[in-house]
């Protein structure tokens, strides 16, 4: 009779987020106090831009580090991901990196009638809907931003939203990776949670930030409306707020580092 032999794995992890950073030569001493942390390239390029001397750490895959000076304030930024597999990558690699606080600039779906394109969701804790964050975290587990980082965004974020019309909604966001299964029976559910908006991100950016305990915080621009049926992604509105992000994440460090 023949036998086989099944191996068995004998370390505690194939990879973590030290030989991420390993991988992509990058040290503590290469990035930012803090890092800011938008979706897509485009908006990386138009932060990057905003930044005095920045200097790229590195090009990994289609993500792309610069890390230079905000008033003179030493900042990383990096396009995180669009999807929850992909800012796990990115957000592991900030917090072994040991920045002092993640701040997340990026779009979402509402979940309300009242909720205008180009309007903004400040993530107040999520409802988590991804296939990451259960393998960093069981069901009991709460998601939640930091709360100091958190009042101090939101109070940037009503100050600038307020000179272009536009409001600063606050609430829990579901975050999904199932973007074409948002059937009414699933956003029903995830509404009589307190979810307000939906996107697909938060939910392990926060939770990945939290179990490293580093403050982390997640404001999003309105791209469409779930409950209207609205498409904003061309809307001027949309395009004005994804720049009001930028500046909000600005002036956040500013006061992070005492007005300098």
């Amino acid at each position: 009779m023949s036998t086989t032999t099944v191996d068995r794995m004998t370390r505690d992890v194939h990879l973590c987020g030290k030989d991420l950073m390993a991988m992509v030569q990058l040290r503590p001493q290469d990035v930012g106090s803090y890092a800011i942390v938008p979706g897509p390239k485009e908006r990386l390029d138009s932060l990057v831009k905003k930044m005095e001397n920045p200097v790229k750490n590195f090009t990994f895959m289609e993500y792309n580090m610069f890390t230079g000076n905000i008033n003179g304030i030493r900042v990383t930024a990096i396009n995180g991901g669009r999807f929850a597999a992909d800012t796990a990558i990115t957000t592991e690699i900030l917090c072994n990196a040991q920045v002092k606080a993640l701040i997340r600039i990026g779009s979402c779906g509402a979940l309300r009638k009242d909720m205008k394109i180009g309007d903004f969701i400040l993530t107040t804790g999520c409802v988590r809907g991804d296939g990451v964050s259960p393998y960093y975290v069981d069901d009991k587990f709460v998601t939640l931003p930091d709360a100091g980082l958190t009042q101090k965004l939101g109070a940037i974020a009503k100050n600038l939203a307020s000179t272009a019309g536009l409001t600063v909604h606050e609430g829990k966001v579901w975050s999904t990776d199932a973007i074409l299964r948002e059937t009414k029976e699933i956003v029903n559910g995830v509404i009589d949670k307190g979810a307000v908006g939906v996107d697909m991100v938060s939910a392990p950016f926060l939770t990945i930030a939290q179990t490293y305990k580093i403050p982390a915080v997640s404001i999003l621009a309105i791209s469409d409306n779930l409950i209207t049926g609205q498409m904003g992604f061309i809307n001027p509105d949309y395009y004005m707020a994804e720049g009001m992000l930028i500046q909000m994440a600005m002036e956040l460090v500013k006061q992070l580092e005492g007005g300098k």
